[in-house]
């Protein structure tokens, strides 16, 4: 069966994304929803050009909730992928100005206001409208999944982080000799751990490393995720991210085939899980020694590293002393909890402060 997806948000890992996904599936017909006709627009063009498939192209602004209700209802998606938000991390990370150093150093958390507000458009849309149709989320799932929960506006499963420690996992068990190229892989990690992953950087603190388990038993080698080529922070991680994505996005579509895999923010859950999915069901596949309680709790405190303490009942989020003690230094008011009614004056504020950085 063929099907309509429909990507909000057109920027680097959203188009590899759909490129991916229109290689590997049966689409009727790919809307890509956009802010910048004049970047998005041909790239949009040229997709259906590569594929021979109906690829549509909208301007939109993902911040007006009347303009995504419209578009949904036009669209009449299978599968709604969100990748948008206000601005791009990798416009933060690894500047040298002061701000972006303080914002990297505080921990990703720090951009929930930019990060947060399409994506919470998008899932108020989805309630408002009664859908049942999939939503798969790219924007912070790892921490803003968990937070949209208490809301009752949780998109159905994250793409990258987890799904990436996957990929590089799987990847090293085909280079060595000692394990089955079919050996089952599950992975428990965060997104905080992506950075040591892709460096090849193994932490010192055993507590801080992703847990992989191979095989049915499910034995722990934690240190595959670490080994392999080590690849220096920047965009080029949007081609894995992009890649990790595809497995997850294929297994959404209507008649997908059962899939194992690891996924971030599952139900809502903080961080990443081994899952399998089918027919439209998410459930954990975790081993048999690992309680799901233990999972969450692992991945809670993965989250301190992002800049997270905890996040309240009705969606508070409050920022470790680390971060606090980090933004002090540019604008300690962005430190404050962030709480979701008031989340446009915290918007405004940060893109305020961001368009300090040169």
């Amino acid at each position: 069966m063929s099907a309509r997806v429909l990507f909000i948000g057109g920027g680097d890992v959203g188009l590899q994304m759909a490129n991916n996904l229109l290689a590997k599936a049966r689409i009727e017909c790919l809307v890509i929803a956009d802010w910048n006709a004049k970047a998005v627009g041909p790239r949009a063009a040229m997709l259906g050009n590569c594929h021979g498939a109906r690829v549509e192209f909208e301007q939109i602004d993902g911040r007006d909730k009347s303009v995504i209700t419209a578009l949904i209802r036009r669209a009449k998606p299978d599968l709604i992928v969100q990748s948008a938000s206000l601005i791009s991390p990798w416009s933060i990370i690894g500047r040298a100005h002061p701000v972006a150093q303080a914002l990297s150093s505080a921990g990703i958390a720090m951009q929930i206001p930019a990060q947060l507000p399409i994506l919470m458009n998008v899932m108020e849309v989805v309630r408002e409208l009664g859908l049942t149709v999939p939503v798969a989320n790219i924007t912070m799932p790892d921490i803003l999944h968990p937070l949209l929960a208490t809301l009752d506006l949780a998109p159905t499963i994250g793409l990258g982080n987890v799904s990436i420690h996957h990929l590089r996992v799987r990847h090293r068990l085909l280079e060595r000799d000692d394990f089955a190229d079919n050996d089952q892989v599950r992975v428990l990690g965060h997104h905080c751990q992506v950075y040591d992953v892709m460096q090849a950087a193994l932490p010192e603190n055993e507590d801080d490393r992703v847990k992989v388990f191979i095989g049915a038993s499910g034995q722990r080698h934690d240190t595959l995720a670490y080994e392999g080529v080590p690849f220096a922070s920047g965009p080029i991680y949007n081609e894995i991210t992009a890649a990790s994505a595809t497995p997850v996005l294929t297994a959404l579509l209507p008649d997908a085939s059962r899939l194992q895999f690891s996924a971030p923010a599952p139900m809502g859950l903080p961080g990443g899980y081994p899952v399998v999915m089918h027919n439209g069901d998410i459930v954990l596949d975790l081993p048999s020694d690992l309680s799901r309680d233990e999972a969450i709790a692992f991945n809670r405190r993965q989250g301190e590293r992002d800049g997270v303490a905890r996040i309240d009942a009705d969606g508070t989020l409050y920022f470790t002393g680390k971060a606090i003690a980090v933004m002090a230094e540019v604008d300690s008011g962005l430190s404050e909890p962030i709480e979701p009614e008031n989340l446009a004056l915290r918007t405004e504020r940060l893109m305020r402060l961001v368009a300090e950085i040169k």
